[in-house]
């Protein structure tokens, strides 16, 4: 089986718990005004690469991986626009008893198989607004497909970290945050919600793939506001970090 694979790469405590193999999938159906990585938008740029050579990959950091509490995290682009390739490096990832997470916007949820979460060990959720109109204006995409994504992970008891990046203007609506955060109450499967707070890290690649960068004028959020947000999730009851 084969995939298209954009990189890989270890990563210490943002992409799951512990140190974790990444591996960048290319493709994605949304184009969110902050991504950092418009280099992993198309599916052609991405290398063909068979699921043995991603696992032969892993392989080579797998004592030190696991030594270090990790695992394998499937990012992207999205990941389950290639689902059966996804899939079947869950599947592998679990025969040798490695931690899976996927990390995605959920918005292509439905592609995702009973089976393929079955060997999912974490789920990193992004959603990227809780206002409709909000969301389609941020990302071009529709926010339903998520929320019923994370109501069906609930309900398979697949652990939940959310993702919710912090964008002055854009996610930071009082308002917003607290229906999502009433959402993300009412699941029992979620366990952090991570504000992460808007960045322009990724401008130099969209000055060299040629293309504007949306929000290169908008600032990043300041620590009240960071804190703030929060403090809105954890008076739901959320671990918010």
């Amino acid at each position: 089986m084969t995939g298209r694979v954009h990189s890989w790469d270890l990563s210490t405590g943002v992409d799951g718990p512990g140190t974790r193999f990444v591996l960048f999938l290319s493709g994605c159906p949304l184009r969110c005004l902050y991504c950092a990585n418009p280099d992993t938008w198309h599916m052609r740029d991405g290398r063909r690469t068979t699921v043995d050579e991603v696992m032969a990959e892993a392989e080579k950091y797998r004592a030190f991986i696991t030594t270090a509490g990790g695992g394998v995290t499937l990012t992207g682009g999205e990941a389950l626009l290639q689902s059966a390739f996804t899939a079947g490096i869950l599947r592998r990832c679990k025969e040798l008893g490695l931690h899976t997470a996927l990390d995605t916007s959920g918005f292509l949820g439905h592609r995702a198989s009973d089976a393929l979460l079955a060997d999912t060990d974490l789920v990193l959720l992004d959603i990227k607004s809780f206002d409709v109109s909000a969301y389609r204006r941020l990302t071009g995409g529709d926010l339903a497909p998520t929320l019923t994504f994370a109501t069906r992970l609930d309900r398979l008891g697949v652990p939940v970290w959310i993702r919710y990046v912090l964008v002055p203007g854009w996610t930071d609506d009082p308002g917003a945050v607290d229906g999502l955060g009433a959402f993300l109450a009412g699941l029992g499967n979620v366990d952090r919600v991570d504000v992460l707070p808007f960045h322009k890290l990724g401008a130099h690649k969209y000055d060299a793939l040629g293309i504007p960068f949306p929000l290169r004028d908008t600032p990043v959020p300041d620590p009240e506001l960071t804190e703030r947000v929060r403090e809105q999730f954890r008076e739901h009851g959320l671990r918010a970090l």
